[in-house]
């Protein structure tokens, strides 16, 4: 049965690794950095098959050439990003699916963060690897792409089914709480989730993965069509995306 690890590294990363071993699948997600992985790996006597790419900022493919002289993994990225992300064997895009480990991959393309960025969907797992594009309570800023081309994406991920596991690129949950809780302080289903992931992160552990499900109730950046939250930003009738692009606007300069 494949299961998921979390692996923490540099300041707030998170590494996702994969392990199938009657596959014979062990797959990392954005590696920002090969040492802990390695170490994990040496842990438990594994070996590594696969390396998974979102997008190519630096911190999620650092430690992708180690890796990949170390263990011979075959290199899977955004097929867009195949100019920034060096060595890939395979890339994919919008519609591809490919399999790992017996199961089906399916992958969205999802810019905004990136104008390439991807994220991989693993449907009868219920995984999601989100990389920068969604985040528990929160979503990636936007240094490549458009408030519009963001909210697409995120529709995208919206879409998947509420027992969607979210495993995503860093842990920013307890700031994105607290920023989410300013802007919509009546909401029950956030003051829950945002208790949760404080008793989390006080016990060390990962506020991750997160379900999709509480992301659709709690999630402001999900939610820029409900007319509530519209309203309360003074924004009530306006397009989604223009709501949007005000909630990303307002995270960017929040110092809560």
């Amino acid at each position: 049965m494949a299961d998921i690890h979390i692996i923490p590294a540099l300041s707030d990363n998170y590494i996702h690794l994969w392990h199938d071993a009657p596959a014979g699948v062990t797959a990392v997600v954005d590696p920002g950095e090969a040492g802990p992985v390695q170490a994990f790996l040496a842990a438990r006597g594994w070996g590594l098959t696969h390396i998974l790419n979102t997008h190519h900022h630096g911190d999620h493919i650092g430690g992708n050439a180690t890796l990949k002289a170390a263990y011979g993994a075959t290199l899977i990225g955004p097929r867009a990003e195949r100019d920034r992300i060096p060595d890939m064997d395979q890339t994919y895009g919008e519609g591809d699916v490919f399999t790992l480990g017996g199961q089906q991959v399916r992958v969205f393309d999802t810019p905004g963060h990136t104008r390439g960025h991807i994220a991989f969907h693993v449907a009868p797992a219920g995984w999601l690897f989100s990389g920068d594009t969604l985040f528990a309570l929160g979503c990636g800023r936007l240094f490549e792409g458009t408030p519009a081309q963001m909210w697409d994406s995120l529709l995208k991920l919206r879409a998947l089914p509420d027992a969607t596991l979210v495993y995503c690129g860093h842990e920013y949950t307890e700031a994105n709480a607290r920023f989410a809780l300013a802007i919509d302080p009546d909401n029950p289903a956030l003051r829950a989730q945002g208790a949760r992931i404080a008793s989390l992160r006080a016990d060390g552990r990962p506020s991750l993965p997160t379900r999709l499900g509480d992301e659709k109730a709690a999630n402001p950046f999900l939610r820029a069509d409900d007319p509530a939250l519209a309203a309360s930003l003074g924004l009530a009738g306006a397009d989604p995306a223009a709501v949007f692009a005000e909630i990303r606007q307002r995270k960017d300069v929040f110092r809560g």
